[in-house]
């Protein structure tokens, strides 16, 4: 088997048009997107042509003067006049959480650089959010919305979280909130926003919102994950680059989201760089709602737990996910799916294509369903689906473990279609409780060990690859 160069171009192209993306115009036009599902072409959101600088609201740039209320009265004659650019111009600018509304585009203008305030009362009172998958009141994000149409945050500049009195929380986050989802609290009663819970909001949480534009600006230092739309529709983002180094610092977490492109971003992130949620356990049933339509392409990552991760809170269900065209070089792995028994919810029709892979630190693909990621006990027995999954033209070069697809006794992983692959790995393929599994033109070179091992598989096809009865051991 040969994997030809003419197979690699795609990526080569996407390695570099990811590093030399050109600046971004004003509405430069959205490159279509074609998926293998039904998707709408998105758009920017409809942004009247109009600025309101915040330093005509009496903000003062320095980093030491707080602009919470200044940035709050741009944000409100914007919204008055009916909608507009609200502009942060160069320079350092302090503010507490902003609050967007419908026809705003928050814009960081070239050199600017928001930093947020770590007073923890800064940001009461509470509001509606999801936390971990669970519905709560807590602490206002950094950059918050809801029930909002046509928002975008644009432009060359930063937003820096400041989040690190925020990180000393992690240690002692209540758990009380997991519990009244599984127990059917009423969200209502689930208020928290103190410091005895300790938990940490996310830095730009928009909350049922539609037509959102996020493009140009560099992220990081967010007390927890980057950027999180929950239950939002239309959304793009877009040569966006996710700098973090906080706990739990995702770039971005889709959360029962739809109609989603995520294009030409970077990430260097202290844990997934995009990772698709829809909900945890009995509070992701009730509320039912799934990650579907996203389109991931042109994007590159240096550090990060996962490329393209789900779950593991996914009980609501994700679907239709296309990933193409990414370089991802000393991230963990480049494919991730992970939940574990209680979760139940269904993965499905999930692609990934074109993608070069280097120095990975784990798996260059795990699926798996013994995700340990709760300490607290079962509430119930309910299994994960995962089907209808394919990765296909990827070259990688160096990472513990080929691929690792591991499903449960009562929920076996099902219909997997691995293709035109070149793995050169310190271990090989590693299938546990797996259905329906076809490998077409996968040449894997483990440095050690066999290049199959097979437990509790069935129905496997492997065609077209270099590999003897020596090469698959079978438990």
């Amino acid at each position: 088997m040969k994997i030809t160069l003419a197979a690699l171009i795609p990526a080569l192209l996407l390695a570099h048009s990811c590093l030399n993306a050109a600046p971004a115009g004003n509405g430069e036009p959205i490159e279509p997107v074609q998926a293998p599902f039904e998707m709408p072409q998105l758009e920017r959101p409809d942004i009247p042509d109009r600025s309101f600088d915040i330093r005509d609201f009496g903000a003062v740039k320095g980093g030491e003067v707080k602009n919470t209320e200044a940035i709050a009265r741009a944000v409100a004659a914007c919204a008055a006049a009916g909608g507009g650019k609200v502009v942060v111009p160069f320079g350092t600018w302090l503010t507490g959480p902003v609050h967007l509304r419908s026809n705003i585009e928050l814009h960081l203008s070239e050199g600017s650089r928001l930093v947020f305030s770590d007073r923890f009362e800064d940001y009461l009172p509470v509001v509606l959010t999801r936390v971990g998958g669970i519905e709560i009141y807590n602490y206002s994000s950094l950059v918050y919305a809801r029930d909002c149409e046509n928002i975008a945050i644009t432009g060359k500049g930063q937003l820096d979280g400041n989040a690190g009195r925020w990180w000393e929380w992690k240690s002692k986050e209540t758990r009380e909130f997991f519990d009244m989802g599984s127990a059917g609290v009423p969200v209502e009663e689930r208020v928290f926003g103190t410091e005895e819970a300790a938990i940490r909001p996310s830095f730009v949480n928009l909350v049922n919102c539609r037509n959102i534009l996020l493009e140009d600006f560099t992220i990081g230092g967010g007390p927890n994950w980057t950027l999180h739309p929950v239950y939002c529709e239309n959304i793009i983002i877009r040569k966006v680059t996710v700098d973090t180094w906080g706990p739990n610092n995702d770039g971005i977490d889709p959360d029962s989201c739809r109609n989603l492109l995520i294009e030409h971003c970077r990430f260097n992130t202290e844990d997934d760089c995009v990772v698709l949620k829809s909900g945890y356990n009995e509070d992701g049933w009730r509320v039912g709602r799934p990650t579907e339509n996203v389109v991931m392409r042109h994007c590159f990552s240096n550090r990060g737990h996962g490329g393209l991760v789900i779950g593991s809170e996914m009980s609501g269900d994700v679907r239709n996910v296309y990933m193409h065209n990414c370089l991802f070089e000393g991230t963990d792995r480049a494919v991730r799916i992970k939940s574990r028994r209680g979760r139940g919810g269904v993965v499905e029709n999930v692609t990934a294509e074109n993608l070069v892979v280097k120095d990975m630190q784990r798996e260059v693909v795990i699926l798996n369903m013994e995700y340990p990621s709760d300490t607290k006990a079962l509430t119930n027995q309910e299994a994960p689906v995962f089907r209808n999954i394919t990765v296909r033209d990827v070259v990688a070069e160096g990472a513990p473990v080929a691929i690792r697809v591991v499903g449960l006794e009562d929920s076996p992983i099902e219909d997997l279609r691995f293709e035109n692959m070149t793995l050169h790995t310190t271990e090989g393929i590693l299938l546990k409780h797996v259905r329906g599994v076809e490998f077409h033109q996968v040449l894997v070179q483990p440095e050690n060990g066999p290049a199959y091992v097979l437990e509790d598989a069935r129905d496997i096809k492997i065609e077209g690859s270099p590999v003897g009865p020596e090469g698959i051991v079978i438990k």
